[in-house]
């Protein structure tokens, strides 16, 4: 049977995200969570029902994407596709054909898993690595050792001190209170939390928010952000293991987590906080064709 390119719809995204808690495995590298789709409901519903992409074949999915823009598809297959060669040469042909409605026409990006063959028949088709990124796994068996902070799960009454230190955390953020309530409307929220955490001045200094995708598979921290002027204190470290206990509490396996190898603070700061470094994984990059 063919393979079937698809666009979900509002109310086909159920099925995504339960489809993505069901391939998340401690065994498998860390890929496509449905947190990340949990993270992008802020800009709503029907805005993230636009990003997704499935491929399918008699029924069943196979692969699901999340665009960002038409510039970048976060991609993540099935464990037991990930080697078939039918998919890997469909992927490949849609992500060529901008007419498709996966990826646009001038330079775009892949993100997907490193053991899946659609990365060799890109490579195959001139896809060049880009920067690398840095995957981060704690295991949660254990208990987690207290943060040493004052903890807080920010509900709908607190969304405004969790949008507000996002926002004093990343320059660009648009996180406001609005696309707080969008996310937290969203269906992976309902295995989230949102973690503030306060120095000894009663101050909000760091923020954090954490997806499960069920007991006994690995949980998402997407994103974790500390406050400007409050840097360099041991925050970060902090609100990760707040992080990791929260989701050990949820029933999750481990956490994981991942960021630009360039940004080599973020990767210390969650080494510090008992996160183990995976090795390093690269997106692939199609440059813009000039013209004939």
């Amino acid at each position: 049977m063919a393979i079937v390119l698809s666009r979900p719809g509002v109310d086909g995204l159920g099925g995504v995200v339960r489809v993505l808690g069901e391939w998340q495995d401690d065994g498998t590298p860390v890929h496509l969570h449905p947190g990340d789709l949990g993270w992008f409901w802020r800009h709503g519903a029907e805005a993230t029902a636009a990003a997704v992409r499935t491929w399918s074949r008699e029924g069943r999915t196979l692969a699901v994407g999340l665009l960002d823009g038409r510039e970048l598809l976060r991609l993540t297959i099935a464990p037991d596709a990930r080697q078939d060669a039918e998919l890997a040469r469909r992927l490949a042909e849609d992500v060529n054909a901008p007419e498709r409605g996966v990826l646009g026409e001038g330079t775009v990006y892949i993100e997907a898993p490193g053991d899946v063959l659609v990365q060799e028949v890109l490579s195959g088709q001139g896809w060049d690595d880009d920067e690398p990124w840095t995957p981060l796994r704690r295991d949660l068996t254990r208990p987690v050792e207290d943060p040493g902070l004052r903890i807080e799960v920010a509900g709908p009454d607190r969304a405004q001190v969790r949008t507000a230190v996002q926002r004093a955390a990343f320059d660009r953020s648009t996180f406001t209170d609005e696309r707080w309530h969008a996310m937290a409307a969203g269906l992976p929220y309902a295995d989230a939390r949102c973690l503030v955490a306060y120095d000894g001045e009663d101050r909000a200094v760091a923020a954090v928010t954490v997806w499960s995708a069920g007991p006994g598979r690995p949980g998402l921290l997407e994103p974790m952000g500390v406050h400007r002027e409050h840097r360099g204190l041991g925050h970060g470290t902090a609100i990760t293991l707040a992080a990791a206990a929260a989701l050990r509490g949820m029933g999750s396996s481990s956490a994981v987590v991942a960021t630009p190898s360039a940004n080599t603070g973020a990767v210390a700061t969650y080494r510090s906080a008992g996160f183990r470094r995976l090795p390093e994984t690269r997106d692939r990059r199609r440059d813009a064709q000039g013209p004939p």
